[in-house]
């Protein structure tokens, strides 16, 4: 089903004009009919992923034939379907911007990858990569991978050119520990998106550098950057943007397409604030406000709505933005350090000690 904009806000669907006063029922629809879309390729994708026959090197030959499955740095057991199939989930690879004040549509709540690089300030709103989850971009002449994974809420930017040959990265369609498998379209190496980490290919070992960025609401954005540019769809019609296709998943209690473990302490889908091998719940820093450790500064700022509860982003409950800086010379800078799920830095980090409003979590055996 896919619709078009025509003139005075009126909807083209199937070649028929909408009018003006129908407009609110067909977007509805289509909210609708996206969510049955992404909830039948989970539940597909739940029974896929038990059967074993359907998960090893030999079964994904046929459709990676250039990837060196026999190169591999995690157990190849461990990788699952998501359901869609490669680049089901399209990158952008031409991404277009534009003046916020000039994009009616956006509410300043909305959650957005904000990056700053060579100069230039931009925002990468979650009501677009919902749909697609990686942006290969360059920003002030550099070369980055701008990504988010819905299922670990993991907003991540890379620098993607290791060693100065440039990557473009798309999706696999494939799970670790429910987080986005990436591959690179030179070699077809498989990236794990929340460490950086080549885990199967010719480049299996490689990690790709991370650069700060936040994920912050658009107003705070406006404010900081009132010349700054923000991601616009390519065609907004391709997807109902700005709509949440994993409504409810963040107080679902439980992760999707997870088979390991669950943190001890606190609840998988909590939110949490990572900072290399250490980290902070929000809950923490919201009653906190701000917390010190060493030379870091961490601070939480109302305003931010979350991107995976309610079924319209903007509508999302209130979850604020975070800021992680460094105290370096006379300056404050930004650091590396991801919003993410409890489950996550359960799964990737169990070393890290976990700061909650209760005292310290451990998971180290």
């Amino acid at each position: 089903m896919k619709a078009t904009t025509g003139q005075a806000g009126r909807i083209i669907l199937a070649g028929r004009i909408i009018r003006p006063r129908a407009v609110m029922q067909v977007r509805a629809i289509l909210r609708v009919w996206a969510i049955i879309q992404v909830w039948a390729i989970i539940q597909a994708s739940t029974m896929l992923a038990a059967l074993p026959a359907l998960a090893g090197p030999a079964d994904w030959a046929a459709d990676w034939p250039r990837t060196d499955f026999t190169r591999a740095t995690v157990p190849l057991s461990e990788i699952i379907s998501g359901g869609p199939p490669r680049d089901g989930i399209p990158p952008i690879d031409h991404p277009r911007f534009a003046a916020l004040a000039a994009v009616a549509e956006l509410d300043d709540r909305e959650p957005a990858i904000v990056l700053e690089l060579g100069g230039e300030a931009r925002a990468y709103p979650l009501r677009v990569l919902m749909w697609h989850e990686i942006v290969n971009d360059s920003v002030g002449g550099r070369p980055v991978a701008v990504t988010y994974c819905p299922l670990c809420n993991a907003a991540i930017v890379f620098d993607r050119a290791p060693e100065g040959r440039v990557l473009d990265f798309g999706t696999t369609g494939k799970l670790r520990h429910s987080d986005l498998v990436m591959y690179d379209r030179q070699t077809e190496s498989w990236w794990q998106q929340y460490t950086g980490e080549a885990i199967a290919g010719a480049l299996a070992g490689s990690r790709l550098a991370m650069l700060p960025s936040r994920i912050d609401s658009l107003g705070r954005f406006r404010d900081r950057h009132p010349q700054g540019r923000v991601l616009v769809p390519n065609d907004p019609a391709f997807r109902d943007y700005g709509a949440n296709p994993y409504m409810g998943y963040e107080d679902s209690g439980w992760p999707f397409l997870y088979k390991g473990e669950p943190p001890t302490g606190i609840t998988p889908l909590e939110r949490v604030v990572v900072v290399e091998g250490e980290a902070w719940t929000v809950d923490l820093l919201k009653v906190r406000g701000r917390v010190e450790a060493g030379a870091l500064v961490l601070e939480w700022h109302p305003g931010q709505a979350s991107a995976l509860t309610d079924g319209e982003i903007a509508k999302g409950r209130e979850v604020g933005s975070v800021t992680v800086r460094r105290r370096e010379g006379g300056s404050m800078v930004d650091v590396v350090h991801h919003v993410t799920f409890a489950f996550v830095l359960h799964a990737f980090r169990r070393d890290a000690t976990l700061h909650t409003l209760w005292g310290p979590v451990t998971w180290r055996h």
